[in-house]
């Protein structure tokens, strides 16, 4: 054999090495980027299913406490009022007082439909059974009748059944906002307004409270949270607000 038809030989061998040493090389790599890949949407999957178990039982929590004011504002009233006219019934109970008797019974009847009204709140599933309109709903007749400040829910298009862990997601988005108003805004009205458009929900929440300015870093949490729930279920979220002009909150949920 030549020294020519040697080198081509060697030649040809380590051409064939390389691009097989290369071939191995690039399939280590795909396989890196796979097997990455499938960590990142497990740990996605696993911040997300985290983020659910929070958000119930948060639900939870402000369940709880809604159970509270409403104890204390109504339920309390009532059974201080049935209180005063069992007093008086008491030393004798003569037909005289037969009217008294009467709105006595309607007063324990109040307090009963109140305590069966409360009892079903202590269920922590209400959001994946009433839906997220209804569940809204609830949140807003709450602040009417407690007089909280005067809000309103609008709905728009056909109700689009979401998948009930979106739908606890938008919901505690939306109760975080609630929660801010409540404490800091001093609005006198919260609007709601929820659009079921063909290719997305659009969900606007807005007050008429003393705002803030969004320059100055604020300390409160709530903001990102809202962001990093939205984020968990691809939405665009956006909050604008300025000192005197309220606060107003967008969420845009594609199907």
């Amino acid at each position: 054999m030549s020294k020519e038809e040697v080198s081509l030989l060697i030649y040809v061998v380590a051409v064939l090495l390389g691009f097989t040493v290369f071939g191995v090389i690039l399939l280590i790599s795909i396989q890196k980027s796979k097997n990455k890949f499938l960590i990142e949407r497990i740990e996605a999957r696993q911040r997300f299913e985290r983020e659910i178990e929070i958000s119930r039982l948060e639900i939870q929590e402000q369940t709880l406490r809604n159970i509270a004011w409403e104890l204390h504002d109504n339920v309390g009233q009532l059974l201080s009022v049935v209180n005063m006219q069992l007093n008086l019934m008491l030393p004798n109970a003569p037909k005289s007082l037969l009217e008294q008797l009467n709105d006595t019974k309607a007063l324990v009847s109040d307090t009963l439909q109140e305590v069966r009204s409360l009892s079903k709140t202590l269920n922590h599933d209400i959001i994946s059974k009433n839906g997220l309109v209804a569940s809204i709903n609830v949140e807003v007749g709450r602040f009417n009748k407690l007089q909280f400040l005067k809000a309103k829910l609008e709905v728009v298009g056909k109700e689009i059944t979401l998948p009930s862990e979106h739908d606890i997601i938008i919901f505690r988005i939306l109760q975080e906002f609630f929660s801010n108003v409540i404490k800091h805004a001093k609005s006198k009205t919260l609007f709601v307004h929820l659009d079921y458009q063909l290719e997305c929900l659009k969900i606007t929440a807005e007050d008429d409270g003393i705002g803030f300015d969004m320059s100055i870093p604020s300390q409160n949490s709530g903001l990102e949270i809202m962001k990093n729930r939205a984020v968990l279920i691809h939405a665009n979220f956006d909050l604008t607000s300025s000192v005197g002009n309220g606060t107003k909150l967008e969420l845009n949920y594609p199907y």
